[in-house]
Order: structure tokens, then C-alpha cells, then sequence
């Protein structure tokens, strides 16, 4: 990324209330006089200013702050200018502060200024696109608290260590006959402490993953059993086509639905299970099969109204060895296939896809299945997936330590792995991060932020 004055608007395209453009950089006072004539903006108050192009012609008339350095979210001088939220008002201020010297900001530009700036550490950086990117609550919750900067504290703090260990050795080498070599044993306890800490990190993100885009929950069952009812009555909307002809459901549907505890799960519709001589059912009950063999959670759905067949068996035989929920459909008609269940079914539910008491439990039954909980945003946690394979590089490194020392190979032979595992933690936590990986972090924000 390139130096200068950037501006870019930081509102989404269309119409709306407001639209906001964002200008930072070492042009902001000057960019500030022409566009808002009058006394000069005072710091950090919002003051109603007329916005005016090249030729002093009003644009609009909206709200302009004005934020000196190093006290900004950039730490330059920044200049927001609140206008109406027309398209036309919107690109218009925004080619007049290209024209007075400003250029069009890249994606993220705004946000590693502040990283550059010492404003944010990359894991709270990181965070920042994880915020805007949220769905629900919980992923929300998780991105805020990452934002604080516990997480990269936390790294920090392991990395310090490490780099105490490599200090140790390294005076050992350097000045043998004055310095004693660290203990093996001790310098084991030390790694193995270090390795716990980022064991339990790898754990979060398994979990926060779930939080923020959902477990996956295929919805299974021989055709006509009442899955995209069930569907769409978790939804809570008619998503998915019902018809009383079995084999509607040709292909997948997939959407997101809310839980408890901030969670998200993602509900996988799918096409009625059996063996089909016709080639577009076949096709769908192959996507069925996918969803099954990758779903974190299986819900399986058979017609309680009509003894159990032979596809229904099938279906029920094959799951047993799945992380599965059983819910007997159609209830309001008739028990006589749950009735007839085997008691590997024995803690099936039972109840009809049109009554909400019936959801509620399939809802509440879900929540109490899906993974191991919720993140505690408390403590420090994993936000992306660079950040996972980050810690799991360190962990390799760790191991080929221990490896060394279970081997009981000179003590300096370690130096090599503990500093790979130091210079890990520290792309992670952007201390050593490189353009490159400080290009692929910035490139998923938004342009404007």
C-alpha cells in the first residue's frame, strides 16, 4: 500500500440515511479548509459545515469532525464528513476530496495505518473485519473481545518465554566456561507449559469457528418424512418447497438459524434417502450423502405416523455411528413407527413440525448437542484461520524439541526449533508478520475501514 492521503467512503453503496466519507493523512487540514469554508474544525466536535466542491459550489450540508494526530484511529489526522446518504452526494464529496489531493484508499488501508501506527496489534486488526463480518451476537461478542488485545497479550507472553529459554542457551554457547547450560528437564517443563497454553488457543478456534459460521446440521431421512417442514419451521419461514410427493427435495438447501448462547447452526436440507432408478433424485440423494459424511450434527427426521420401512431403517441403522438427534415427525397423525423403534432410537424425540412446542424441542436439543460451548470471550481465544495455522506451526516446532530432549541430544540442537516457534507466535501476533502476510490480512476489509 502506498503513502499520502486516502479517502474513501465508508458507508455501503446505495441510499440511506447518511453516507460518510473518510479522509486520512497528512493533506486532512488542507482537504478540511476547502471543502468545509468557514473557522477551522475543532477537534474531535462535530460542527454542521456546508461541503463544497473545486468551484465552491455546495455539495451538501452535513456534519464534518475532525480528529488531529496522533489522537485518530489511524493516528494521522483524520476528517469524516457526514452527508446525506444519496449516491450522488456520497461520490461527489468524495471526487472532491480526490481533486484537492487525496487518493482512493485500498481495501483496509484505514485500519493498517492504525496497525502501522501502533494503534492495534494484527490479532486486534484482525478482529476488526471479524466485527463487520458478524451475524449474530456471539460472533460479535467474540470479535469485540479481541479487539481489547487480550489475545495478542496472551502470544506475547508465550513468546516471551521462549525468548528467555533461547537467551539461556545462547549465553551457554557464547560464554561456556562462564555460563551454566539450562537443566534438560527443566528447560522440558518450561516448553511443555508453553505448549499447553497453545494446545488450549487450537481449542478455541475449533469452537469459535462454530460460533462464527455455524455447525453444520444435516437434516436426513427417507423421503416424505417431513425434513424441510422441519426446516422451515427452524427457520421460521416457508424456505424449503413441502408437497406430500416424496422426492420434492431434489438438491440441498442451506441457511443459517440463531441459537442459544449467541451460537449459529447451519441447517442442511436434503433430499429424501432410498435407492432411485431416476437420475436427478439419484443425484440429490448423493448430495444428501455429502452432507451427511461432513455435517458436525445429524438430525435425522422419519415418519412416526407409518411403520417403520425398510428406507427408514436403512436411514436409521446407518447414523447410529454419527453424532445424530432422532426426531420422530408427524405425530398429530399417528406414533406407530416411533413405537416400533429399536432402542439405539430410544432417546428419540417425538412431535409434529407444525407445532411450535415441538421446535422448540428440536431447538433446545440441538443447543445441548453442538460441540463443547461457546467460546468464553473472556479469555483469549482464536479469531481466523492464519492465526490457527500459526499456533499449529509453533506447536511443530515444540514438538521437534522434545524430540531432541527426549533423545537426549546436546541442548544446543533445540535453538533451531525454539527460535521457528518464536518467530511463529510473533507473525501471529504481527510482530514479525511480512508484507505478504500483512497484505492477505487487509485485502478481507471492506474498503473504507
Amino acid at each position: 500500500m502506498g503513502g499520502g492521503t486516502i479517502a474513501a467512503i465508508a458507508t455501503p453503496p446505495g441510499r440511506g440515511a447518511i453516507a460518510i466519507v473518510r479522509v486520512s493523512g497528512p493533506l486532512v487540514r488542507d482537504i478540511a479548509r476547502a471543502l468545509c469554508p468557514g473557522a477551522p474544525l475543532r477537534p474531535r466536535r462535530a460542527e454542521t459545515r456546508p461541503v463544497v466542491d473545486g468551484d465552491g459550489l455546495t455539495i451538501d450540508r452535513g456534519l464534518a469532525l475532525f480528529f488531529p494526530a496522533p489522537h485518530s484511529y489511524t493516528g494521522e489526522d483524520v476528517l469524516e464528513l457526514h452527508v446525506h446518504g444519496s449516491t450522488a452526494v456520497a461520490r461527489d464529496t468524495m471526487l472532491a476530496a480526490l481533486a484537492l489531493g487525496a487518493r482512493a484508499a485500498e481495501a483496509g488501508e484505514f485500519t493498517r495505518r492504525a496497525y502501522e501506527a501502533g494503534k492495534l496489534d494484527l490479532c486486534a486488526a484482525e478482529a476488526v473485519a471479524e466485527l463487520i463480518a458478524a451475524e449474530h451476537r456471539g460472533a460479535a461478542r467474540a470479535a469485540s473481545a479481541r479487539m481489547a488485545g487480550g489475545l495478542a497479550s496472551e502470544v506475547e507472553r508465550l513468546r516471551a518465554e521462549l525468548a528467555t529459554i533461547l537467551a539461556e542457551l545462547t549465553a551457554t554457547l557464547d560464554f561456556p566456561d562462564e555460563v551454566a547450560a539450562p537443566d534438560a528437564s527443566d528447560v522440558r517443563v518450561r516448553v511443555e507449559a508453553v505448549d499447553g497454553a497453545l494446545e488450549e488457543l487450537a481449542r478455541t478456534w475449533e469452537r469459535g469457528q462454530v460460533m462464527r459460521e455455524g455447525a453444520a446440521v444435516a437434516i436426513v431421512g427417507p423421503p416424505n418424512a417431513g425434513k424441510s417442514s422441519v426446516f422451515n419451521g427452524l427457520l421460521g419461514s416457508e424456505r424449503a418447497l413441502v408437497s406430500e410427493l416424496a422426492g420434492t427435495t431434489r438438491d440441498t438447501l442451506e441457511e443459517s438459524v440463531a441459537l442459544g448462547d449467541g451460537g449459529v447452526a447451519r441447517l442442511i436440507d436434503t433430499a429424501g434417502m432410498r435407492h432411485s432408478a431416476d437420475a436427478l433424485e439419484a443425484a440429490g440423494v448423493a448430495r444428501s450423502e455429502g452432507a451427511l459424511a461432513a455435517a458436525s450434527l445429524v438430525l435425522v427426521v422419519v415418519d412416526a405416523s407409518r411403520p417403520l420401512d425398510p428406507a427408514a431403517s436403512d436411514v436409521l441403522r446407518r447414523t447410529r455411528a454419527c453424532e445424530r438427534l432422532v426426531y420422530f415427525n408427524k405425530a398429530d397423525v399417528g406414533r406407530v413407527g416411533y413405537d416400533q423403534r429399536e432402542p439405539a432410537e430410544g432417546a428419540a424425540l417425538l412431535g409434529c413440525a407444525h407445532a411450535r412446542a415441538s421446535l422448540e424441542a428440536v431447538r433446545a436439543a440441538l443447543c445441548r448437542r453442538l460441540g463443547d460451548g461457546p467460546v468464553d470471550v473472556a479469555r483469549p481465544h482464536l479469531g481466523t484461520a492464519r492465526q490457527a495455522d500459526a499456533v499449529l506451526e509453533a506447536r511443530r516446532s515444540l514438538a521437534a524439541v522434545r524430540e531432541t530432549l527426549d533423545a537426549h541430544a546436546p541442548l544446543d540442537l533445540v535453538a533451531s526449533d525454539l527460535a521457528a516457534a518464536h518467530a511463529s507466535l510473533g507473525a501471529l501476533s504481527g510482530r514479525d508478520a511480512g508484507e505478504a502476510v500483512l497484505d492477505a490480512v487487509f485485502a478481507r476489509f471492506c474498503v473504507g475501514k
